[in-house]
């Protein structure tokens, strides 16, 4: 039986942390469960920095970003000392099982314990970027698309009224989700991501095709991580290739994406994770990640999440092209 089991947070923040964490501590509770915080990652639990959590610890975060645990990528853990350090600080609080919530790092991390020292651990999926093997969606995801595609619809007000070219850049340095989602919905001209190459020259076409039919302005997505480039790169490729003034302008989205209030979808999606990745510790899962697909909930390996893509719908950079005529 799992009496006591402890929560934290790990790798980049993402809106919709806080709603988990809520989650797994009032689970715990309900179920007679001694529940406690770990804060700053993998640092705070080879640190010490360990403490019971109640009911009360998670009152009005629910519509909070960022997390109230803190965020630390561990250097140290990635040592066999440093998890030697964390298993006994562990132990020392009697804990017995662990939810993670992160991305890939993290789960690498809590595999790598569990094999090592027999911690078990069940991961909730906690990025914005939606490129975790497992789950439809992860915690954070909708609200950075909503992000950025307020950013979008600013910018495309100057973009109109000055007749210009604006190259945005989102994050997603290996993954495109964020971008499809936002240039679909932002009604860019074309959208650039990691895992599909888009040439410059096929970036150009596309421009020139919009200025025949008189189209004064466009916009255009770039994810991070795309193989021609950032934002900046893609953009200074094009002036070079087009030859004539075209008022190009870029802008750099960056971190703003990473916080801000939790949408609804998100805060609900951090509480059926939170409560999967309870029950399944209570149920004996081990080393795999609680995720949502076709709304139901699924529990997929570390290891496969980890290590296999998450394909991106090609149909909906085909709908970008179809849609931008």
């Amino acid at each position: 039986m799992m009496n006591k089991i402890a929560v934290f947070t790990s790798g980049g923040d993402a809106p919709g942390m806080n709603a988990c964490i809520r989650a797994v501590v009032r689970s715990a509770v309900y179920y007679g469960i001694e529940v406690y915080g770990i804060r700053r990652g993998y640092n705070g639990m080879i640190s010490g920095d360990i403490f019971e959590m109640k009911s009360h610890s998670v009152s009005n975060i629910i519509q909070r970003g960022g997390t109230i645990l803190k965020s630390a990528r561990s250097k140290e853990f990635m040592t066999k000392d440093g998890r030697q350090k964390a298993f006994e600080q562990l132990q020392n609080n009697g804990i017995q099982g662990l939810v993670a919530i992160g991305g890939n790092g993290t789960f690498t991390g809590a595999s790598i314990f569990y094999d090592e020292f027999g911690i078990p651990a069940v991961g909730a999926p906690g990025t914005i970027d939606n490129d975790l093997y497992g789950t439809d969606h992860t915690i954070g995801f909708d609200t950075a698309v909503n992000t950025a595609l307020d950013a979008i619809d600013k910018i495309r007000d100057t973009a109109d009224s000055h007749d210009r070219v604006f190259f945005i850049e989102v994050m997603g340095r290996d993954s495109g989700y964020i971008a499809i989602q936002s240039g679909i919905a932002g009604g860019a001209e074309l959208v650039m991501v990691p895992e599909v190459l888009t040439p410059i020259a096929e970036v150009t076409e596309v421009l020139k095709q919009g200025w025949s039919r008189s189209k004064s302005s466009s916009i255009v997505i770039v994810a991070e991580g795309d193989e021609e480039g950032n934002a900046a790169e893609v953009a200074e490729k094009i002036k070079n290739r087009i030859g004539i003034d075209i008022d190009i302008r870029v802008t750099t989205l960056g971190h703003i994406q990473r916080g801000g209030i939790p949408t609804a979808y998100d805060r609900i999606l951090a509480s059926r994770l939170g409560l999967a990745a309870v029950e399944g510790l209570m149920g004996g899962q081990k080393g795999v990640m609680a995720g949502i697909i076709n709304n139901e909930i699924v529990y997929t390996p570390f290891k496969d999440t980890i290590r296999l893509p998450k394909p991106i719908n090609e149909d909906l950079l085909r709908m970008v092209k179809i849609l931008s005529v």
